[in-house]
């Protein structure tokens, strides 16, 4: 099945392993992890041909470059493979499974897929897993590969990444999560890597920052020294020395003293602790925006608190413009800013891009930086530079004018490629994954205190020829910590593999055998709203074997009967719908639209020390619930124990009124507008948010009935399908047999 491509020998002796035992694959970018799954995929597919294979990525273009690699090197009919990403509808994706051999997807839509039934794991027979670090959590790379697991006929599951991190807890729980029985790692130092290993330069360029920058930075230290110093004098932090405090360190404690206030604590200290904490993360940021990157950014950040605190009620917010540290900062910030004083650094950059161009005219450059915006100065700066063209590269998300879509991404790497612009400044999008052009040099803005973002960095250069890296740093600030930092953990991560790979064997991660009932026809069947797919209750009854149909639900969380609707809420959001008035107005919906409405409180904190709210407002509140409207009341420990609930109400009402039902309740609608609705969304694919603009659209149901297919495709969401759904419907004779 293999065509254009010659395995290298390493490539070779991990194939073996994989094809044998669940493996974490983990080799520097660049070495051709993907050509160990094309040939792994062959070979499973050699072996079980009536079966598919699954390939997972957490990107479009990612799974994408996965799929070009198999029209190039991959003999099968490209109508075979199929690619599922959230711009698939489900009916398509459950479509396009029917047909294809070798699916490439995304994991959050196939998370729903698979919770849905719309697929069928049990025909899968590979499922690769790339960025396999991801497998932490509550990501769905977890929830697939466990569904994978359990419900496959003939599981093999290969993962790939350059680098799992140095965290011992984090890298077992991958393995665990994945249930890797075996560990192939490779280093550039390995005897059957080296041959295809380019060597690689890299270069530590220093800069000093200048006094006017350490004026600021003094001003900054002491305002982070007298909080650290309250900090000890109060018991919360034994060091109070700036330097010796990392950020990782500041968010434990935060997480530690948040988590004695929810266990019902009520300390003054603890609450002044979190507020200091807040301050001083803020100010954290700030200097590490005027150390590693520059006025510029420092000063938007700067006027990004002012505009806070002028709406914000936060203690934390206040303290800090009230602070003279601070202000004296902000007021040099400002100067510098109105002068348009540069970082060291940046100017260190323009020279060495101004240099490369040109003794190179057809060099090509990649910069990362870590932030957004400072990364927009960049490009701003090196465009001004003759025979220099940058373009920024960063992920989806709108901020200001610089998102890039997924099209615009890959639109953007191939312009790159081409040769039609020569620097390419990339935020961490730029790290995972992509496929990005040959790069002659690559250059870190700053370095980064993680061992996987720095391999993947570096492996941006040095694939086909010879590569280079530069690494700026500013002496005496965070940038040497985070040298160290990076370096050191990634000698720990190649330690704990080599460890954990000892520690492996096979019988590590005890396989689940599916379930005897997996097969049998009389499931219960629950709808839920798929707004709670977060909350893990839903991935534990996909566990238990329950049909679990997603829908915007109107009026409950899950509906486990034509007359039982559940609103299923934890102690925070029960009293933070107290607070913002959503309450009421959700049990009234509630108790109109359903003859045995449920409310669940999930959760073992303390109701009534969760927030600022009075004792008697909650306990007023489950009166009314419980004694006005009749609404029994239930409560739950976790997501674990609400899941069981329902699976429990579901079979009792199924058992009384049959498993066929829809989203009805048996309570009629009352007004001629509740009843008018009620008929529309009792359409096939209809709901009552999609019979409303049905209703306005044609104004009455007599119009609607009449309407042909063409006309009902005018409204809104209704497609081709819904729209032959209804016309069947209306239009189709009735036949009692």
């Amino acid at each position: 099945m293999i065509k254009n491509f010659e395995p290298r020998l390493y490539q070779q002796t991990i194939l073996a392993t994989a094809a044998e035992k669940n493996t974490l694959v983990v080799l520097p970018t660049g070495m051709g992890k993907t050509n160990i799954f094309l040939m792994l995929a062959a070979q499973r597919l050699k072996q079980y041909p009536n079966s598919k294979v699954l390939f997972i990525g957490p990107t479009r273009p990612l799974i994408e470059q996965y799929m070009n690699v198999f029209k190039e090197h991959f003999e099968i009919n490209e109508k075979d493979m199929a690619i599922f990403t959230g711009m698939v509808s489900p009916e398509k994706r459950a479509e396009l499974w029917q047909k294809a051999k070798i699916v490439f997807s995304t994991p959050q839509g196939l998370e729903n897929d698979i919770i849905s039934r719309r697929i069928n794991l049990e025909e899968v027979c590979l499922l690769g897993v790339d960025e396999a670090h991801r497998a932490v959590g509550d990501y769905a790379y977890v929830f697939v590969a466990k569904q994978f697991m359990k419900l496959s006929r003939f599981p093999r599951i290969i993962a790939l990444t350059a680098s799992p991190g140095s965290d011992m807890d984090k890298i077992q729980e991958v393995c665990k999560n994945l249930f890797i029985e075996d560990i192939e790692v490779r280093t550039d130092e390995d005897a059957d890597v080296k041959p295809y290993i380019q060597e690689m330069q890299v270069e530590w360029v220093n800069v000093e920052l200048p006094i006017i920058f350490t004026d600021i930075q003094r001003f900054l230290i002491l305002f982070l020294r007298e909080r650290f110093e309250k900090l000890k004098k109060w018991g919360i932090l034994r060091r109070a020395d700036v330097r010796y405090v990392s950020k990782s360190d500041l968010l434990q404690l935060q997480a530690e003293l948040r988590g004695r206030v929810a266990a019902g604590e009520k300390n003054f200290v603890v609450w002044n602790a979190i507020s200091l904490l807040a301050e001083i993360m803020k100010i954290y940021h700030a200097l590490e925006l005027l150390e590693t990157q520059g006025i510029a950014a420092l000063h938007k950040y700067f006027e990004k608190l002012i505009s806070e605190s002028r709406t914000a009620k936060t203690k934390a917010i206040k303290a800090i413009m009230a602070d003279s540290n601070f202000k004296s900062a902000l007021i040099k910030a400002r100067i510098l800013h109105e002068e348009k004083v540069e970082h060291p650094k940046l100017i260190e950059l323009q020279n060495i891009v101004e240099k490369e161009v040109n003794e190179n005219a057809n060099v090509k450059i990649m910069i990362f930086n870590q932030y957004r915006d400072n990364a927009l100065d960049i490009i701003e700066k090196l465009n001004t530079i003759p025979n220099v063209k940058a373009k920024i590269f960063v992920g989806q998300q709108k901020k200001g004018e610089t998102g890039l879509s997924q099209k615009e991404q890959k639109q953007m790497l191939d312009d790159f490629r081409n040769g039609l612009f020569n620097v390419i400044v990339a935020t961490s999008i730029g790290e995972e994954g992509l496929d990005i052009p040959r790069v002659d040099l690559v250059i870190f803005y700053e370095p980064i205190p993680s061992a996987i973002r720095s391999i993947q960095r570096r492996g941006r250069t040095g694939r086909q020829e010879k590569g280079r890296v530069i690494i700026l740093m500013a002496k005496g600030t965070r940038d040497e910590a985070y040298r160290w930092v990076a370096h050191h953990k990634e000698k720990k991560m190649y330690r704990n593999l080599a460890s954990l790979r000892k520690k492996l064997n096979l019988g590590s991660y005890e396989r689940k055998q599916a379930p005897i009932t997996k097969y049998v026809e009389e499931k219960i069947k629950i709808f839920a709203d798929y707004r709670e797919k977060g909350s893990g209750v839903i991935k534990e009854m996909a566990e238990d074997n329950v049909i679990v149909n997603l829908e915007m639900l109107e009026y409950a969380d899950y509906v486990v009967s034509s007359r039982c609707g559940i609103e299923v809420k934890t102690v925070e959001d029960f009293v933070d719908s107290i607070i913002d008035g959503r309450l009421l107005q959700q049990i009234k919906n509630l108790k109109n639209n359903f003859e045995r409405p449920i409310v669940v409180i999930e959760g073992e904190q303390n109701i009534y020390a969760v927030r600022n709210v009075h004792q008697n407002s909650i306990l007023g509140m489950l009166a009314t619930i419980a004694v006005s409207y009749g609404i029994p009341i239930i409560q739950t420990r976790n997501f674990k124990e609400t899941a069981a609930l329902l699976q429990i109400i579901a079979k009792r009402e199924q058992d009384e009124t049959g498993k066929d039902f829809s989203l009805h309740a048996d309570r009629k609608p009352s007004t001629l507008k509740e009843q008018q609705e009620y008929f529309v969304s009792s359409l096939p694919g209809i709901n009552l948010t999609l019979a409303k603009p049905l209703l306005r659209h044609f104004k009455t149901i007599k119009n609607l009935v009449g309407a042909s297919e063409k006309e009902l495709q005018e409204v809104e969401k209704i497609g081709p399908v819904k729209a032959k759904q209804i016309k069947d419907v209306v239009e189709g004779e009735y036949r009692e047999n």
